[in-house]
């Protein structure tokens, strides 16, 4: 039995002195990069920026979509004598002239 204590006892202190010294780097860089999530975390990156803005156009793309097919509706039962949808047309014009300038052009590249 000594022999066998004799032959372990170096091995794990030797594994044991690596997991320490692991540990310790650990500990010691733990603050660092704590500071750098949370640096991560209060950033908005640019892709990310770019992102959301995106996601944003296309909302407003969409919705200018709707209202457009919502006049056009309400100016042909406006034209058939519907006063009600007249004033429905007058509504959805203002709208879209309000998001209008909020949605960006698209520039022909032909010419």
């Amino acid at each position: 039995m000594p022999r066998f204590a004799l032959l372990t006892v170096p091995i794990i202190a030797l594994s044991l002195g690596g997991c320490v010294a692991g540990t310790l780097v650990d500990v010691a860089t733990m603050p660092v990069r704590a500071a750098g999530q949370m640096a991560d975390w209060a950033t908005t990156s640019q892709d990310e920026s770019d992102r959301a803005r995106g996601r944003e156009i296309r909302r407003r793309e969409e919705r200018l979509g709707r209202l457009e097919r919502d006049y056009a509706k309400h100016e042909e039962d406006c034209v058939r004598g519907r006063d009600n949808s007249c004033r429905d047309a007058v509504a959805v014009r203002r709208e879209m002239e309000a998001l209008m300038p909020t949605v960006p052009l698209e520039r022909d590249t032909d010419g």
